[in-house]
């Protein structure tokens, strides 16, 4: 596996686009990648999410026996195998698993967004490819999602790019990249003139984009993704911070999401939280192998709030809460909030250790947290 972060040096490099009724974006920014660019990037497969026209479009003019332009291309300019055929070709699904013939409504529009996602999130889950993603084709909307998503999985191997081209040629229906020969075709409108393809300018702008993958909850990194789910997952790691304990029903929301705690565990969150309301400095950990009867005491009332005491609670802390102890309701409380948070917005609510002799606390403002008695 590549560690670096230039994109030619991985194994497997994937020109992901996406495409309305004009294929020549494959085309063109391929010619923009392997032979244009100072420093050639060749990809090893071209994957094309569009519309169920668009699939039809691509599949005569691009991989036919005639016009086969991205056999032609490959031809013309000597570039090695690359992966592209039918299979490379995704179509974008409607909520009823149908293809999508154009994406005409909101309903429409939402599926195509989680197709987008869904491709980005899945193809930068391999660390063993660079991802290279065009925006330059398909409906305005498809390009918006496209970057957005790289935005929010792209790793630093992975780019982000429009293809630009010399006036006549853009958008010309026979025009698939410049020829490394005299190919003339004729300007449209009235008064057609000629135009030599070999003469033809087509530049990659690439684009900068932020990388917000670090911190994304587990679940969205691992499975599949719908484009709310992970908008919403990153307004709430914005949103100032909120936590709610409900002792009465043993619930806790941490920035509007529910997150799953063990009573044993959600008593020594909801002590913090208390102290935290009430202003109160953190507490240092135990001294190893002297058991602390005041933090016993005051974890106990906690956990008796919540659900009562039981034999087994009581015996274990009738001596006092060891330094073990201590660590493990911490380590345990902390895990539940990043496992269903992810890093980023679990940040604010984790009980930490600050400062020499190291203190913890849950280091939120008073009124972010509200605890629900009974």
């Amino acid at each position: 596996m590549s560690t670096a972060g230039d994109p030619t040096e991985f194994p497997r490099r994937v020109l992901l686009a996406v495409s309305g009724l004009s294929p020549q974006i494959v085309t063109e920014t391929l010619y923009a990648l392997a032979i244009r660019a100072e420093r050639p990037w060749i990809p090893t497969e071209i994957r094309l999410l569009t519309t169920a026209r668009g699939a039809e479009h691509a599949r005569l003019n691009l991989l036919s026996t005639e016009p086969g332009w991205f056999h032609r291309l490959r031809a013309d300019y000597g570039l090695p195998q690359i992966r592209f055929d039918i299979a490379c070709i995704e179509v974008i699904r409607d909520v009823d698993g149908l293809p999508l013939a154009d994406i005409r409504s909101q309903a429409d529009n939402d599926a195509t967004a989680d197709a987008l996602i869904e491709a980005v999130r899945a193809l930068t889950a391999d660390p063993d490819c660079a991802l290279h993603v065009s925006i330059a084709g398909g409906r305005k909307t498809m390009g918006y999602y496209l970057g957005y998503a790289l935005s929010l999985f792209g790793r630093v191997q992975d780019r982000l790019s429009h293809v630009l081209v010399d006036q006549g040629f853009e958008g010309h229906p026979q025009f698939y990249y410049p020829s490394p020969g005299e190919r003339v075709i004729h300007t449209l409108g009235a008064n057609p003139r000629p135009l030599d393809c070999r003469q033809a300018e087509v530049t990659l702008a690439e684009i900068p984009f932020v990388r917000l993958r670090e911190g994304q909850p587990a679940p969205l990194l691992a499975g599949s993704a719908r484009f709310s789910e992970v908008v919403a997952a990153l307004n709430r790691a914005l949103a100032p911070p909120r936590l709610v304990i409900d002792v009465a029903d043993g619930q806790v929301e941490a920035g509007g999401l529910a997150v799953p705690i063990a009573p044993a565990n959600l008593a020594f969150l909801l002590w913090f939280a208390r102290r935290a309301r009430a202003g109160l400095p953190g507490l240092c950990r135990p001294a190893d192998g002297v058991p602390d009867t005041d933090y016993a005491q005051a974890y106990l009332e906690e956990y008796d709030r919540l659900q009562g005491l039981n034999p087994r609670i009581e015996a274990r802390y009738r001596d006092g809460m060891s330094q073990g102890d201590f660590d493990e309701r911490r380590t345990r409380v902390n895990q539940a909030l990043l496992e269903a948070l992810g890093p980023r917005e679990a940040a604010p609510y984790l009980i930490a250790g600050t400062g020499r002799p190291k203190t913890y606390r849950l280091d939120l403002p008073a009124g972010a947290i509200t605890i629900e008695e009974n």
